[in-house]
């Protein structure tokens, strides 16, 4: 079922154009130097075209919830799936979202120096200036208070949230928000599915920090449930004026 996306609206700044691209259950929110509706949705269809083909020929890519072996000439997009996967131990459709926004938005920077998109609160960002992300916990009392503060040589980044509360994506945990930051939105996706799972209570958040040090490749972690807070690696929290 689709849910309005109603943590667009934070998105502040009047530097880049935004535009909005939507393939069937695919819902992007971009922002570039110039409209490049076009070209996105061209890179939309391309992308899912070869997830969609490689699903018909081996459907347990779109079912299984454990990592997965996929043909090594299978498209570059659904490889990288797999190989997040496989380092997070879940099924490779954890990481759709920030893969798709990771593609699409690094096949744009040959058309614009500075890209946001945004998959579901799945983000791929390259900026040339410092940008604050505000965060979206759904109820918990910290959600519109805290903002990720990223710097132009911190990007490109992924920026990926799971939420057990928030969504109608697949989370065996309740973690109000599990943030991942990686050089990769694919891992990015497929780290903060695996580390939500491991949180349904406040001491998890520990526990959650943890797994997250074990994946490896990971540049930082932010886990929010209820009103308490978990944060490691190279995170700045800053406080932010959407009350």
């Amino acid at each position: 079922m689709y849910q309005p996306r109603t943590y667009r609206h934070w998105v502040k700044g009047d530097d880049l154009v935004d535009f909005r691209v939507a393939v069937r259950e695919t819902d992007l929110y971009l922002r570039a130097a110039r409209d490049l509706h076009r070209k996105a949705h061209r890179l939309v269809l391309k992308h899912r075209d070869g997830i969609e083909k490689y699903i018909a020929r081996h459907p347990d890519f779109l079912a299984s919830l454990e990592p997965v072996e996929v043909e090594s000439p299978a498209p570059k997009i659904v490889r990288a799936m797999a190989d997040a996967a496989r380092l997070c131990g879940v099924g490779p459709m954890a990481a759709v979202a920030g893969a798709i926004a990771e593609y699409v938005g690094e096949e744009l920077l040959e058309f614009s120096p500075e890209i946001v998109v945004e998959n579901g609160g799945d983000i791929y960002l390259k900026s040339l200036r410092r940008r604050t992300i505000g965060v979206f916990a759904g109820g918990s009392p910290l959600t519109g208070k805290l903002g990720l503060e990223l710097k132009p040589e911190d990007t490109p980044l992924g920026i990926c949230t799971s939420s057990g509360t928030v969504g109608h994506s697949l989370s065996f945990g309740k973690a109000d928000a599990v943030i991942v930051l990686a050089d990769s939105a694919t891992l990015a996706d497929a780290a903060a599915t695996a580390i939500g799972n491991r949180v349904s209570e406040v001491t998890d958040i520990e526990k959650g920090i943890e797994f997250a040090q074990g994946i490896g490749q990971l540049r930082g972690v932010v886990i929010i449930k209820d009103d308490s807070l978990g944060v490691w690696g190279a995170v700045k929290l800053v406080p932010t004026q959407n009350q």
